[in-house]
């Protein structure tokens, strides 16, 4: 069992389930996390591992191959593997938040019959909703796509798409009539072979370097009529709802990344001697930590009490979009104040501080920015 534990209290099988995918990231990906930054890619052996931990189905239903747990089990995952690298955590995050829960909430049986197994499985997924003039403006993509009869035609680019240089099968947002606005916006299942489909290029990356971020390409990619997820027209629907539930997932990431960076800060100070003693014995380091320490904590509580909302089936937008503004924000205060708390060193590559540094900076701009999720509080405040 591992010393570094969940600070809130979880029930027996949460906690005993946090702390083995915690064991497992320290055991099989911290190794590998210098070097996977370094080369910007992910090591080929982890996600297999995922798959054979369980963490890529989680809530998917034993009958397809999956877990079938709950969503607070997918936050819990997240949260404990991004500790160790945010790069693992938001792997498993895109697949268990955004892609499985699409399939799980708007697939018809067939398409679950045919997809949620090989998810579960053997299978990455991939979200692809985001253009280059459609990032906050989601609904203003140009993608479209054309009724032939037999198949489905898309073309258009879509950029900044997580997991694509592994995924095999993609979630793809298109309009298939753009006279009716974001009522024409349609999900479509793609998978990697099909003719017209193709993963351009690849990001270079301030952080989460081994997460790959690609753009796609349609090219008149043909997509049979059976593989639109949910409604003609209804996937502007798709896409919010699925958006608000990986928001929370983002969240899980920040504050797994601003624990890890917070157990690394806490280690080193407890031995690095300054003056003749060790620098956490000066009272001055001794607030900063107790000022880190509650900022995570609160932070950790609203991701949770997000999570619960969502998975006991009440409201829970605004809570997704509170919890993922203050996770991120208190990512980016802990990461750089650990680096502080080394000095020197934690500017240099040596240690992993600097990286936590880096990754923190996508909490504020991936699955909707600060100012997107203040403009959803500030709306949902107005209404009630």
């Amino acid at each position: 069992m591992s010393e570094f534990r969940a600070l809130t209290d979880l029930s027996e099988d949460e906690q005993f389930f946090y702390d083995t995918v915690l064991d497992f990231a320290k055991e099989k990906v911290e190794p590998l996390r210098a070097q996977m930054d370094v080369d910007a890619k992910m090591d080929p052996a982890l996600p297999k591992q995922f798959f054979e931990l369980g963490l890529m189905g989680i809530e998917i239903p034993e009958k397809f191959g999956g877990s079938e747990t709950n969503f607070f089990m997918s936050i819990l995952a997240i949260e404990a593997l991004s500790r160790v690298d945010p790069s693992a955590g938001v792997l498993v995050d895109v697949q268990n938040t955004l892609v499985n829960n699409a399939f799980l909430n708007y697939g018809n049986d067939e398409i679950q019959k045919k997809y949620l197994p090989l998810l579960a499985t053997n299978k990455i997924g991939a979200y692809a909703l985001s253009e280059s003039g459609s990032g906050s403006d989601a609904f203003a993509l140009k993608t479209k796509a054309v009724d032939k009869g037999d198949y489905w035609e898309l073309t258009g680019q879509k950029l900044w798409i997580t997991n694509s240089n592994e995924a095999d099968i993609f979630i793809i947002f298109a309009n298939v009539n753009f006279d009716l606005g974001y009522k024409g916006i349609t999900a479509f299942v793609v998978e990697r072979g099909f003719e017209g489909f193709s993963v351009g290029k690849k990001e270079d990356k301030l952080g989460i370097r081994a997460s790959s971020t690609c753009e796609l390409i349609l090219d008149g990619c043909k997509v049979p009529k059976e593989n639109v997820l949910g409604e003609v027209g209804k996937g502007y629907k798709t896409a919010i709802e699925t958006l608000n539930e990986g928001r929370i997932g983002i969240g899980a990431q920040m504050i797994g990344l601003a624990q890890g960076s917070f157990d690394a800060g806490i280690a080193y100070i407890k031995e690095r001697e300054q003056f003749g003693r060790t620098i956490s014995s000066f009272q001055g380091m001794q607030f900063i930590l107790a000022d880190l320490a509650t900022d995570i904590e609160a932070a950790r509580l609203m991701v949770y009490n997000a999570a619960r909302l969502k998975g006991s089936g009440k409201k829970f937008i605004k809570q997704a979009a509170m919890a993922k503004l203050v996770a991120s924000k208190t990512a980016q205060k802990v990461a750089s104040a650990v680096i502080d708390m080394f000095g020197g060193n934690g500017f240099t590559k040596e240690y992993p501080v600097e990286k936590y540094y880096r990754d923190s900076k996508i909490g504020t701009l991936y699955e909707g920015t600060t100012n997107m999720q203040l403009q959803t509080i500030a709306k949902l405040l107005l209404a009630e």
